[in-house]
């Protein structure tokens, strides 16, 4: 019992960290349909964002994590006005795309490779608190991301239902067409849904980076897992994103009790396959 209890916490940590990612990559596709799949080294790169300034420029760790999610902000604007608005202004396909996706996933990967090395980057002096509730065991950082993913959603809400803006990038979530008709700058929303769905993403880099460190393949996992979180959700809803999120870390944590460790990273798969069988558009999305 005290094993399966201390799964349960690992899974809930995990999928604060999947549902973080899922949020920002479903606020990216859910409002643009841009299939980005370099989220993942975008990802990678918030995380070094916060690395260089916590070492090189030795600032302290919460000033770190803002250039993290700085760097993130301005690489998804980046990759948006760069690679994916050309497309859009041509008229090109979803599938053509997701191509210059991919080709921008394997270049920025590459890149990041180049220019910091491909070995592990760590944080100087990252903080070492453990925290004993009778027989579990949990870390200062892992209470950090189940507080993060609290607070950035409470954050992304308020904004998505009290602002202007928000509630266009919700219009856009849900019709695009019909955003496009009522007269939204479809530009500037879209920049905001890039700007924004990576600055999330960052968030999980940082402390991803605290907790294991970073490497310039770190993005592929991510952008893995969040696309399978947001499809389990249901594609266009940001509470299902979330939900799928911890849905993986907590099935994925808690099926180690009978499955070996070695097939723990076929459990998305299998929760994907599960969920698209039984419910083709998620477990909260539309039609």
């Amino acid at each position: 019992m005290d094993l399966l209890a201390q799964l349960f916490l690992n899974g809930l940590v995990n999928g604060s960290h999947y549902a973080l990612l899922a949020l920002g990559f479903g606020l990216i596709f859910g409002t643009t349909r841009v299939t980005h799949f370099a989220f993942g080294p975008v990802y990678a790169l918030s995380a070094y964002g916060c690395w260089f300034a916590a070492s090189a420029l030795a600032a302290p760790l919460w000033l770190a994590m803002l250039a993290g999610v700085l760097t993130g902000a301005v690489a998804g604007v980046f990759a948006y006005l760069v690679v994916y608005r050309p497309f859009e202004r041509k008229g090109s396909t979803s599938l053509v795309i997701l191509i210059a996706s991919l080709g921008f996933f394997i270049v920025l990967e590459n890149l990041i490779g180049i220019v910091f090395g491909t070995d592990t980057k760590v944080v100087p002096a990252p903080p070492s608190g453990i925290f004993l509730w009778g027989p579990l065991v949990v870390t200062g950082v892992q209470l950090v991301q189940i507080a993060a993913l609290i607070l950035v959603g409470w954050a992304l809400g308020l904004y998505l239902t009290r602002t202007r803006i928000g509630k266009a990038v919700l219009a856009m979530t849900d019709n695009p067409e019909m955003a496009r008709v009522i007269g939204i700058d479809t530009l500037r929303v879209s920049l905001i849904a890039f700007a924004l769905g990576s600055a999330i993403a960052a968030v999980p880099a940082g402390l991803i980076l605290i907790k294991d460190g970073a490497t310039p393949h770190m993005g592929f996992l991510a952008v893995f897992m969040a696309f399978v979180a947001v499809v389990v959700g249901g594609v266009g809803s940001l509470k299902g994103a979330v939900i799928g999120g911890l849905v993986l870390g907590l099935i994925e944590s808690t099926g180690m009790i009978r499955i070996p460790t070695e097939w723990q990273s076929s459990v998305a798969f299998v929760v994907l396959f599960i969920v698209l069988l039984v419910r083709p558009r998620g477990l909260f999305g539309g039609r």
